[in-house]
């Protein structure tokens, strides 16, 4: 099977632009060293009193790693964000740009990172790439980072979720940012997730294991079969990613037809829409021509609220279940620990069974 066509999903081969031989290369930040530095900025919520502990924590697990850290001054700011808007973009450029900084890792998600896509200047953070790290509303300004200059970005853990041992077949954030330039990262599904409740972060801060109580598993939910596919990974909180569709910052047809000749694998999470609202946020994306040139979509599992009638499984069915392309659920990819870690712009294999599933992120 070639590796620019959907396997036994019987789908199509992904759309491939005029000239694609000559097509911009997926440009990844170098691999983190021993005293090179993480910066801790706070481009959306920051953290408050009562988690300051964890915070330390946090940061303690990345000094122990051999990094020097540098927390932002908005870090500790309260409300709905950080700081106003003009503030909070100025400290994530601040360390995007700077030369010494190798990493940026905000404390967590948030609400309102939108704000900020205005407010930086694109050109400029892709000039030197930084691995920047996050997930929820992080993805706010990962994908877009990706999508306007080829660099890769990285969905996995926040810094707070930095302390907890990733179990295998999954893979810290930590493993990948020291990755070797051109590795091929194998995870796979986990076998259990949290079934229910949070860490109490303001009773235990230093907690590092999770509490994984029910058995996990990815499902294929548009058609049966084994699945072996092909493409480059994008994606986001569905919450937040899916109000860039049609604007400047979430142009996904584009990204494909200029850096992607091998297709997508689109993936999305739902942080806590319900299956209504699931439903209508993947159809919009739908209608912006997010799956076009996808060979594959991959659901995270979410803690978002059924219906009476109609699941969250039934959304992604009923939204996406005739693209053609497999599309899989319950992947451990959202805000249901643990995470996998995904690089935005990695070419990506994915395969899915019944002895179990698997994707290998390629960093060229």
């Amino acid at each position: 099977m070639s590796d620019n066509h959907v396997g036994l999903a019987g789908g199509r081969a992904p759309r491939r632009a005029p000239g694609w031989e000559t097509l911009p290369v997926i440009r990844y930040p170098r691999p983190l060293v021993d005293g090179d530095v993480v910066a801790v900025p706070a481009p959306s919520a920051g953290v408050e009193p009562s988690h300051a502990a964890r915070l330390d924590a946090a940061v303690t697990s990345l000094r122990s790693r051999g990094w020097q850290v540098r927390v932002g001054e908005l870090v500790r700011g309260e409300g709905i964000a950080s700081g106003p808007a003009p503030a909070r973009a100025a400290e994530l450029t601040r360390f995007l740009v700077d030369p010494d900084v190798r990493a940026v890792v905000p404390p967590w998600g948030g609400e309102i990172a939108i704000d900020l896509l205005r407010l930086l200047d694109w050109d400029a953070l892709g000039e030197d790439p930084t691995w920047c790290v996050g997930f929820s509303d992080i993805s706010t300004l990962l994908l877009p980072l990706t999508l306007r200059t080829g660099v890769a970005t990285l969905h996995g853990q926040n810094l707070m979720d930095t302390p907890y041992r990733v179990p295998s077949p999954l893979l810290p954030w930590t493993d990948v940012v020291t990755a070797p330039a051109g590795a091929a990262l194998t995870q796979g599904a986990a076998e259990a997730y949290r079934g229910s409740g949070f860490d109490d972060y303001a009773t235990h801060p230093e907690v590092d294991r999770f509490t994984l109580d029910t058995p996990g598993g990815w499902t294929r939910i548009d058609s049966e079969g084994d699945v072996d596919v092909r493409g480059r990974l994008v994606g986001g909180c569905l919450e937040t990613v899916s109000h860039l569709a049609g604007t400047p910052y979430g142009d996904v047809a584009r990204f494909a037809a200029t850096h992607a000749p091998e297709g997508l694998v689109v993936y999305v999470e739902s942080a806590e829409s319900h299956a209504a609202d699931t439903t209508r946020r993947l159809l919009g994306l739908r209608y912006a021509g997010w799956f076009d040139a996808a060979t594959a979509v991959l659901v995270g599992r979410t803690r978002g609220a059924d219906l009476p009638g109609w699941t969250q499984h039934d959304a992604v069915r009923h939204a996406l279940g005739d693209l053609g392309i497999p599309v899989l659920v319950d992947v451990d990819c959202g805000h249901v620990p643990p995470h996998l870690s995904l690089v935005n712009g990695a070419l990506a294999h994915v395969t899915h069974s019944a002895t179990g599933s698997s994707i290998t992120q390629h960093l060229v």
